[in-house]
């Protein structure tokens, strides 16, 4: 089986370019499997090397780093290196990622002596679909959040703070084999739940407060992301019924993915429920998006406008409807899931009925 590297190159030609200079960290470590943190570095990959220039403070990880494929160049110059290997390697043309920032493009689009050519996604695009040791990852870690959830519901109580909440979850994640959060953990009570980014703040839970919980932790480099929303003791009989819609739209857009359909479409699936209900307008984002080595990949989004999203064999992506009513709370459920040619697997493995803690 080809490697990833070997992957990449056999899109050179098509995109007329001699070698690829990678940037980003999450597509670094893709390629290579070398934790090289954002900024420290570059890596080159030609038509047959594959160069890591880096500086001495990562010598003794290279020392250990087990690789037939990469080499690695110490350097305090990471431009002036590069264009050096270049030019020694007469090449002419080299892409790289348009993410990187003006100031690395204002360097080398003033030293380098081969034409640079920005491309869009071109690793991404790998990365949307995953081997089956990225899947187990992937699910290994969604298995741990939902055994966080079930965590959450045996301490949280009135008076607790959503930031203690989210505190706690943290460091049992931790505890339990994360490596680190993927984004910071919304954990929004009552009216706060009625906005999908809320933060984790100062403001007590209170009896009769929905909560919504979304978190992602990275294991073994992958990361899972979930949301569930549950009841602090009664809470407002509208919220109850609201979940039902929800959680009926989330299983039905399950049921619709499948390999090639089109990401407007699935998002129609969930979407056209929770319109029927009324609730349209407090539906305000996307059904989903891709996770990976980051907890947005591509797809990056599929919602109502993603005709051009069509759903591949081997892609995890999330299903996160919600509905959000201002000054009352809101409720957003979100499961990942496996799409292949053999069907769907939920990867999330947390109960979806509503929750209503007793204390």
């Amino acid at each position: 089986m080809a490697s990833r590297i070997e992957r990449l190159r056999k899109k050179f030609d098509a995109s007329y370019i001699d070698a690829f200079m990678v940037t980003n960290e999450a597509n670094i470590f893709y390629l290579t499997g070398f934790d090289l943190m954002q900024g420290d570095g570059e890596l080159l990959i030609t038509k047959d090397a594959a160069i890591l220039i880096t500086d001495d403070r990562y010598a003794t990880e290279l020392q250990e780093f087990d690789s037939d494929e990469v080499v690695a160049t110490i350097t305090r110059d990471y431009w002036g290196a590069l264009n050096q290997i270049c030019q020694g390697m007469q090449i002419e043309v080299i892409g790289f990622e348009n993410t990187i920032d003006y100031r690395i493009y204002d360097v080398l689009d003033e030293i380098m002596a081969a034409d640079i050519v920005p491309f869009d996604g071109l690793i991404e695009s790998m990365r949307a679909i995953k081997d089956p040791d990225e899947i187990e990852k992937i699910r290994l870690a969604a298995r741990l959040q939902s055994a966080g959830y079930e965590y959450v519901l045996s301490f949280i109580k009135p008076g607790m703070t959503e930031r203690q909440v989210a505190n706690r979850l943290d460091f049992w994640m931790k505890e339990h084999g994360a490596e680190s959060a993927s984004f910071p953990t919304i954990c929004a009570s009552g009216a706060n739940a009625a906005m999908p980014h809320a933060t984790a703040g100062d403001k007590e839970i209170e009896e009769g407060d929905i909560v919504t919980l979304d978190f992602g932790y990275f294991v073994e480099g992958y990361t899972a992301d979930m949301t569930r929303t549950f009841g602090i003791g009664d809470i407002d009989p509208e919220l109850k019924d609201v979940y039902k819609i929800v959680n009926e739209a989330r299983q039905a857009v399950i049921e619709a993915a499948r390999v090639g359909i089109h990401g407007d479409q699935l998002d129609a699936a969930g979407r056209q429920i929770i319109e029927t209900a009324g609730y349209g307008d407090e539906f305000n984002h996307g059904m989903g998006h891709g996770i990976g080595l980051s907890v947005h990949e591509l797809p990056s989004s599929y919602g109502p406008n993603a005709s051009d999203v069509i759903v591949q064999n081997n892609q995890v992506i999330t299903v996160e409807p919600g509905i959000y009513i201002p000054e009352i709370g809101g409720v957003r459920i979100e499961d990942d899931i496996l799409v292949t040619h053999g069907g769907v697997e939920v990867l999330t493995t947390a109960p979806t009925e509503l929750e209503i803690v007793k204390y």
